[in-house]
């Protein structure tokens, strides 16, 4: 069964250097699944942080389901995320280096079930940004010019 991507954080991989990525799994309440099929989610501004030993993402914003009604849980609660006890610790050893931060890339089904891949990454420098849309740029002249030729 292929991978059903519900969103994803387009500025992620332009504000930050992606270091090392993660699958987690995520704990929702069934209104929640049912926004996620819908693609009804957001990631910007969204971010992870590990707190007490259990990985929590913070910001993402699920639409309220509408046949909901009143049970529809705050758009914007933390959630828990799954990862192996291993996993976390590893990432909580990373993270305690300087200017890491954990950051959600994208949210998806697998397999019937909401996953999130979170990523380690270091946060870019005004001039990083620059040089990127640079390059950018040069590769996109540069395909055009090829594809001129022919």
């Amino acid at each position: 069964m292929a991978d059903e991507t519900v969103a994803t954080n387009r500025e992620a991989r332009h504000n930050y250097h992606i270091l090392e990525s993660f699958e987690a799994g995520m704990a929702l309440q069934g209104a929640e699944v049912k926004s996620l099929r819908d693609k009804k989610a957001n990631l910007k501004d969204s971010f992870a942080r590990i707190d007490e030993d259990e990985l929590f993402i913070f910001n993402m914003h699920i639409s309220p389901y509408p046949q909901a009604g009143r049970f529809a849980p705050d758009p914007k609660r933390r959630r828990k995320l799954l990862m192996h006890r291993s996993e976390i610790r590893k990432v909580l050893v990373q993270l305690t280096q300087k200017g890491l931060t954990l950051i959600p890339l994208k949210v998806y089904f697998k397999n019937g079930r909401a996953k999130v891949e979170v990523a380690l990454a270091q946060g870019k420098k005004l001039y990083d940004k620059r040089d990127d849309i640079k390059r950018r740029d040069s590769d996109r002249d540069l395909r055009r010019e090829v594809r001129g030729k022919e």
